[in-house]
């Protein structure tokens, strides 16, 4: 199983289609290992023949062989509708890293989980979208199961994780974006986030984002990406450091030892009023750690869309 470390290890980085294929086939293999074995990961071709539709697309090969009627899958038949939604503003780019570790970050691991994602996605013949924000929305494309959707979304997401697009000074706006986001899909979809849910918008106001979505019928999975040790646990050594706000520029130097007890409670305290919320408003939320491997995400998503079907 290949986690966002290992990754350096592949030379072909333009390849994003061809990483996201390595991951899942590792994670299904893993599955099949671990307790899980048995878990359903359906890739249909087929479908069962449904009295009274026409005979035209029965593949008669396979009843010979079992003795059922299946008609093939074709490109435009979909069983999911899914929206995949990447926070790209400047917080995702931590912890932030000149020349080779600069892929060692929160909007680096949800790229590379997102594209595993959509390799998983097709091979369910389910239809996916995808749409990147900050401050705004950047990019939108609506749920498609074609070649051509998949290949436009890997090239897009490819561009993200170059060094020469790491740009700073990048802020979010994730409360308007996702009353946006609940406006434009106008069919019923699972909608997945990556995102570390920080937003300079009130605590409130953020909530009422996510219940939008809630009440426009989609189904939500919140991935709360973060550098676990980091940002949620403060873990750095006992001397002066300088602490860069990555969207605003603004610096600030103190030892966080001094302060360490403090943040960590809050952090603590928002963050389980965020599960809270989730909880609420019927909204499954994850917590992706960059420092683990892809497998924890992946399998979320499996438990979600199990329980959709």
């Amino acid at each position: 199983m290949k986690n966002i470390f290992d990754i350096e290890q592949f030379h072909q980085f333009d390849n994003l289609g061809l990483i996201a294929k390595e991951v899942v086939e590792g994670f299904i293999t893993g599955l099949h290992r671990s307790p899980f074995h048995g878990f359903s990961v359906e890739f249909a071709e087929h479908r069962q023949y449904n009295q009274g539709e026409s005979t035209k697309h029965i593949d008669w090969k396979l009843f010979a062989r079992t003795d059922k009627l299946f008609v093939k899958q074709y490109e435009e038949e979909t069983n999911l509708r899914c929206q995949l939604v990447i926070d790209t503003s400047s917080s995702m780019l931590f912890p932030y890293f000149k020349g080779k570790k600069h892929l060692e970050n929160k909007l680096a691991f949800s790229v590379y989980t997102a594209a595993a994602l959509i390799y998983l996605l097709r091979k369910q013949r389910d239809a996916v979208g995808l749409t990147l924000f900050s401050d705004e929305i950047e990019f939108h494309t609506s749920p498609r199961i074609s070649s051509v959707n998949a290949e436009l979304m890997y090239g897009k997401m490819s561009e993200l994780i170059k060094p020469e697009n790491a740009h700073l000074r990048k802020n979010t706006n994730t409360t308007d974006v996702l009353h946006q986001i609940a406006e434009n899909i106008h069919k019923r979809s699972l909608v997945i986030i990556f995102s570390d849910m920080i937003d300079n918008q009130k605590t409130e106001e953020l909530f009422s984002a996510l219940q939008h979505l809630r009440y426009n019928k989609h189904e939500v999975l919140l991935f709360h990406v973060t550098d676990h040790k980091q940002e949620r646990e403060f873990q750095f050594s006992n001397r002066p450091h300088k602490f860069v706000d990555l969207e605003t520029g603004q610096a600030v130097k103190f030892n966080p030892w001094e302060v360490k007890n403090h943040y960590v409670t809050t952090v603590k305290s928002y963050f389980d009023d965020l599960k809270v919320k989730c909880g609420q408003y019927q909204i499954d939320l994850a917590e992706a750690d960059i420092n683990k491997d892809f497998k924890e995400v992946l399998l979320a998503y499996l438990v979600k869309r199990k329980r959709l079907f």
